[in-house]
C-alpha cells in the first residue's frame, strides 16, 4: 500500500532538498509576517491617522520597512525552488542509472521532491510579489499625498 504524504516530499529527500525546502518555508513565514504587519499598519493609519509632527520621509519609513524583503523573496524564491527542481531531477537520473531501469518507482521520488520545491518557491514568490506591488504603490501614493499636502490627518 502506498503511504504518500505531502510532508514526505520534503522530509524524505536528500539533504539538499530538505535544506531548500526549509529555506523556502522560512521565507514564506517571513513574507506572511511582513504582509500581516503591513495590513495592521495600514489599518491602524486609516483608523487613527498619522503623526503629522514628522517629515513625510519619516512617516513613510514605517510603511516602507520590510518591502525590500518582499521584493527579494518574490524575485529569489522561484530560483531557489528551481534549484530544488533541478536537484530532484538529477537525483531521478542518478536513480535510473543506478537501477538500470526507467520505472515509475525509480524516478517518482526524485521528481516528486523536485516538483515539491517548485511549489514551495511559488508559494513564497506569488504572495510576496502581490503584497510588494500593492504596499509599494500605497506607500508611494501616501508619500505623494504627504509631499503635496493632500493628505488629511485625523
Amino acid at each position: 500500500m502506498n503511504s504518500f504524504s505531502l510532508l514526505s516530499l520534503f522530509t524524505d529527500g536528500d539533504l539538499a532538498i530538505r535544506l531548500t525546502s526549509m529555506i523556502l518555508i522560512v521565507g514564506s513565514v517571513l513574507s506572511w509576517t511582513i504582509i500581516i504587519a503591513k495590513i495592521r499598519l495600514w489599518h491602524r493609519a486609516k483608523k487613527h491617522g498619522l503623526n503629522t509632527g514628522l517629515r513625510p520621509d519619516q512617516i513613510i519609513k514605517s510603511f516602507d520597512d520590510g518591502l525590500w524583503y518582499l521584493s527579494m523573496a518574490a524575485t529569489v524564491a522561484p530560483f531557489i525552488g528551481l534549484f530544488g527542481t533541478v536537484w530532484g531531477v538529477m537525483n531521478s537520473f542518478a536513480s535510473i542509472g543506478a537501477a538500470q531501469s526507467v520505472s515509475i518507482a525509480v524516478i517518482a521520488p526524485g521528481l516528486a521532491a523536485a516538483l515539491g520545491t517548485t511549489v514551495l518557491g511559488l508559494i513564497v514568490a506569488i504572495p510576496s510579489a502581490i503584497a510588494y506591488q500593492y504596499f509599494a504603490k500605497k506607500t508611494d501614493d501616501l508619500y505623494d499625498d504627504l509631499t503635496d499636502g493632500e493628505y488629511e490627518t485625523k
